[in-house]
């Protein structure tokens, strides 16, 4: 992050000058007084000029951008990195050859990037972002295949009057089974064992 150390007879005028220094706006700067101004006797001796120290503030978009791009650089694979705010989501699209490497099997590899980035942004941020990284539409193609999956699989507990208990599934993806049937009028769904063998269970009710 960059920054600066300025001085002027009074805080503001020291915080006008780091302004002019930086060329950003004053909301957009961290202000440390290092230094209180102090004034001079009979206006001729003495006297000391206030001294700050201001620091841009980082932008959650360009943390993400930078922790990826230096990953990507590290596992040597080229994408472009898209990111849009919504609310308290960060929206991360990535593009590019062989996306399938980053997306792993059944999305592992996706989910991995998803939390490594999650745990690097925000550890110095005050308000917490959830940070989501899809490619090629990974996510929503993933979900949709999920809802289907849980639908079919409640018609066949119906049927066959016995649970069924289905592979483990990170929390995100236990999440979507569990919506597509909480309001399903023959079966219930919970959630058994340890992460990260946790699995979900659709049962009668």
């Amino acid at each position: 992050m960059k920054s600066v150390e300025t001085s002027g007879r009074t805080v503001e005028e020291a915080i006008l000058m780091a302004v002019a220094q930086l060329g950003v706006r004053r909301d957009n700067l961290d202000i440390e007084i290092i230094e209180q101004p102090e004034r001079r006797l009979f206006g001729i001796i003495g006297g000391k000029n206030a001294k700050i120290r201001a620091t841009i503030k980082s932008d959650i978009k360009d943390e993400v951008k930078d922790f990826l791009s230096k990953l990507f650089e590290f596992m040597d694979v080229e994408a472009k990195i898209a990111i849009k705010e919504e609310d308290s989501k960060i929206m991360v699209h990535l593009s590019g050859d062989n996306m399938g490497l980053l997306i792993g099997y059944r999305g592992e590899t996706l989910d991995a990037l998803q939390y490594l980035t999650n745990l690097a942004v925000n550890k110095n941020n005050d308000e917490y972002k959830r940070i989501v990284i899809d490619t090629e539409e990974y996510r929503s193609k993933r979900e949709e295949t999920l809802r289907r999956l849980a639908k079919r699989l409640a018609n066949k507990v119906q049927r066959t009057k016995r649970s069924i208990v289905l592979e483990p599934m990170n929390p995100y993806e236990r999440r979507i089974i569990h919506s597509t049937l909480q309001n399903h009028p023959h079966v219930i769904t919970y959630s058994e064992g340890d992460e990260p063998y946790r699995k979900v269970v659709i049962k009668l009710k």
